[in-house]
């Protein structure tokens, strides 16, 4: 592992979860000489106090945009899961001189102008009556991937929270155009009949400027497979 450079990876976390939910893969990035940063977004994980109806995609994209600021990072490897991917190709967009590389690991890939919504057409209505039928303005957390262990489901469970609609409504404005960042995409194969990351695998895959990995594992390989992830990671930044 040692035979990569050290690289600062910064993640942007998916939805319900916080960056608590890496926790396996601090020793791994440590052991391989990397450091890794995993913020959580206001009102999610240790920052669940903070939940409020105004929460944005924008609110979240500032979060992360203030840890490469008083953190003083650069030369990152910005890497967003799930709902993250919207995060970072915002934080990318604002801020590509301290970003070196992007990594989307089965993450919506948005244009200008997209929502998760919209890129996510088959999950809006049954998001937006689960939010309906909890408080109106959030979405309770959805199930864990059937590979996840019994410890995991709980471990997880006991730390996933509630997650404001406004993030999945809010249509990202870039500033810059289509980012023009080495972007790397890492679909995760063990997929749910929605195949909700499928069209982002076929997007990486037919357009230039991306690599594209593969890795059989289901949708958080960080909680169900960190050594693969760590290896595959590896490889993203070689």
């Amino acid at each position: 592992m040692n035979a990569v450079a050290p690289k600062t990876f910064l993640v942007c976390h998916g939805a319900w979860s916080g960056g608590w939910a890496w926790k396996k893969m601090h020793p791994l990035m440590q052991a391989a000489g990397h450091r890794l940063f995993t913020p959580s977004y206001t009102g999610l994980g240790e920052r669940a106090h903070l939940a409020n109806p105004s929460i944005s995609l924008e609110t979240h994209i500032e979060d992360v945009l203030n840890v490469i600021k008083y953190e003083d990072l650069h030369d990152i490897a910005l890497l967003g899961h799930s709902y993250g991917g919207m995060v970072a190709t915002g934080v990318a967009d604002r801020i590509s001189d301290r970003v070196a590389q992007l990594i989307y690991l089965d993450a919506f890939v948005p244009r200008d102008g997209q929502s998760l919504f919209d890129l996510n057409e088959s999950g809006r209505l049954p998001l937006q009556e689960a939010a309906q039928k909890a408080d109106g303005w959030r979405v309770p957390p959805m199930q864990s991937p059937p590979d996840t262990s019994p410890a995991d489901v709980e471990w997880l469970a006991e730390r996933r929270v509630h997650m404001p609609i406004k993030c999945f409504e809010t249509r990202l404005k870039l500033q810059n155009g289509e980012p023009s960042l080495p972007r790397s995409y890492i679909y995760a194969t063990r997929i749910t009949p929605a195949d909700t990351f499928g069209p982002f695998a076929k997007r990486a895959k037919s357009e230039a400027g991306w690599r594209y990995f593969e890795i059989d594992a289901s949708h958080a390989p960080n909680v169900t497979a960190p050594n693969a992830l760590m290896t595959l990671l590896q490889t993203t930044i070689a």
